[in-house]
């Protein structure tokens, strides 16, 4: 199965030689956009359901009881990560406009899951968090798109990183260790810092490669995911450091 990340298996797009560097920079500005704006319209999708859902959120996806999810709660929070696999592994088989329906459902139901976060931390703390983040998501994914250095060799010991954390919490869901908890937190934060960067100049690359073939638009909404994500996953975990609990 061809994999959408990887430029090998898109082949080489011969379209661009003879090109002006003048109108590949062009195109190239006009995709970039096109990401970040499908990027930021589902974060603020999200932030919207979220905070439209909080006062209903502890009676519909928290258990009877208070402690942890109730089905329903599992079904919202579970489903995004389905819809991700399903993006990702389906792409080439799938239409754009297909793909676009799967990204804005996976915007929504992450918003009613983060939901939740209102009910653990005060609506100040999230809103700072989610200030500083973007403040610094901006400075990261500006450096990966005009950073002259090659971030290709981070990628290995990037996913190596997330399996390593996410093994990390599923153990500490066990252990309930508030020091391991933020070491996670700390470690998190670090490595989708590095990925924001990392992912910024690999779908930058990814244009040259799909310039005018019919994966452009797909790659368009599969690298706007992967930039939602780095986004979302470092602001909950920087969320952990200052966020202020209820």
């Amino acid at each position: 199965m061809a994999n959408w990340q990887d430029p090998q298996t898109t082949g080489v797009n011969t379209a661009t030689v003879g090109v002006p560097r003048a109108a590949r920079d062009a195109g190239l500005r006009s995709y970039m956009l096109s990401v970040y704006n499908y990027m930021a319209s589902g974060v603020l999708l999200t932030g919207i359901v979220a905070l439209l859902f909080a006062p209903y959120a502890g009676q519909v996806l928290i258990s009877a009881t208070g402690r942890g999810l109730s089905p329903l709660g599992w079904i919202v929070t579970l489903s995004p990560l389905g819809i991700v696999f399903a993006m990702s592994f389906g792409a080439q088989r799938m239409r754009t406009g297909t793909l676009q329906l799967l990204f804005w459902a996976f915007a929504g139901l992450m918003g009613l899951s983060m939901s939740t976060l209102f009910l653990a931390y005060t609506g100040a703390s999230i809103a700072q968090t989610f200030f500083a983040t973007t403040a610094a998501y901006l400075g990261l994914s500006l450096y990966g798109y005009t950073t002259k250095r090659d971030l290709s060799g981070l990628g290995t010991f990037l996913i190596m990183g997330v399996v390593g954390l996410l093994v990390a919490m599923l153990l500490n869901m066990l252990l309930q260790s508030s020091a391991m908890a933020l070491a996670i937190s700390a470690i998190g934060v670090l490595l989708f810092a590095a990925l924001t960067a990392y992912d910024t100049q690999r779908i930058k690359s990814m244009y040259f490669y799909v310039q005018g073939t019919e994966m452009a638009g797909k790659t368009v909404i599969l690298g706007a995911l992967t930039l939602y994500l780095d986004f979302i996953n470092m602001f909950q975990f920087l969320l952990s450091f200052m966020g202020d609990r209820r």
